[in-house]
């Protein structure tokens, strides 16, 4: 059995020391494996860091342009995949702690359970002053990396079996610029797969110390914000359309953004100030109730919006083939 931890990294100098640390004590606990790095052209001393670690693959973006989620994601597989009778793989960010024991814990449940393609655990976000993670910590208590049990996909990582990705065709898809986890999740569950998280420490992840609107306005400069259409781009006429259709909640989010313009619009166009303020606060009002914050219930509405446009972004936007080799540079340190 052979295990690969891929980290994908973009200028992580400030973490890269302890993603790679991690992984190397992690795997060393299961007998060993490869550490691979996938930078998608880190322009700090990220790859100075990490060529000082014997052993470890790193493979370089040769073409920044190229540079998204998708792209890392699917970088640090095909590097891991080059290595023959890798088993299962472990994919992490530059800026996570992966935890000593969550490899033993994981290879454990997927040895149990033949059918799961993959499986994650707790994910803790250390930083938490950007009210986008302060609000994802909150939400990880009720669903998602909090969870233990099936679920639809691995946010922040997880380890998969590397037979079931092969299925699949490509871990993730190059296109992508954000929710490539979500994608993987569909086409693995669309083949018949299961994914879980299990009730024990996967990693701790530092995130952006990037204010929540600032954050959200660089995404929508860069593209980032297209991920949503993307998806849906991605999914259709494909096996795992269904899935994307009935469990993608940004689409269930844009569709009632756009019903929400709409109605504004109507009452607008009818001079209807009163039945148009109503319109406006409506939605406002029913999120600061739920998140119980006037100033996380605005910033979720932003975020919906947000969701909305990049729907839009993502739909029209140029596909490469998924499953194309993405090209690289060799950057790993003489004598690897």
């Amino acid at each position: 059995m052979t295990v690969a931890v891929g980290i994908k990294a973009l200028n992580e100098a400030a973490h890269i020391d302890a993603a790679i640390g991690s992984a190397r004590a992690a795997l060393d606990r299961v007998g060993g494996g490869l550490v691979v790095l996938a930078d998608s052209g880190s322009s700090d001393a990220t790859i100075k860091l990490a060529q000082a670690y014997p052993g470890t693959r790193i493979a370089q973006l040769a073409d920044p342009a190229e540079r998204s989620c998708g792209t890392g994601a699917q970088l640090a597989f095909q590097a891991a995949s080059e290595t023959a009778g890798v088993d299962y793989f472990y994919l992490l960010d530059g800026d996570m702690v992966l935890d000593p024991h969550f490899l033993e814990a994981g290879i454990a449940f997927l040895e149990a359970n033949s059918r799961h393609a993959a499986v994650g655990g707790r994910v803790r976000e250390v930083n938490t002053d950007s009210i986008e993670f302060e609000l994802r910590a909150r939400n990880d208590r009720v669903k998602g990396s909090a969870v233990a049990g099936d679920v639809d996909r691995l946010d922040c990582g997880g380890l998969y079996r590397v037979a079931a990705v092969q299925r699949v065709g490509h871990f993730a898809d190059r296109n992508l610029h954000a929710f490539e986890e979500y994608e993987l999740g569909a086409r693995l569950r669309a083949d018949g797969w299961r994914l879980a998280r299990i009730d024990v420490p996967a990693v701790e992840h530092h995130g952006h110390a990037t204010g929540g609107y600032q954050l959200m306005w660089r995404r929508l400069r860069t593209g980032y914000a297209g991920g949503p259409g993307e998806v849906i781009r991605a999914a259709w006429g494909r096996p795992h359309w269904s899935e994307v259709l009935r469990g993608f909640a940004q689409l269930r989010y844009s569709v009632i953004v756009y019903g929400w313009w709409l109605a504004m619009l109507v009452a607008l166009a009818m001079g209807q100030g009163i039945a148009l303020l109503a319109v406006v606060l409506l939605p406002l009002a029913f999120l600061t109730m739920r998140r119980r914050s006037l100033r996380v219930g605005i910033y979720s509405l932003v975020t919906w919006n947000v969701i909305a446009i990049g729907m839009l972004q993502g739909l029209v936007r140029a596909r490469r083939p998924a499953d194309a080799p993405v090209a690289a540079r060799d950057l790993s340190a003489p004598g690897r």
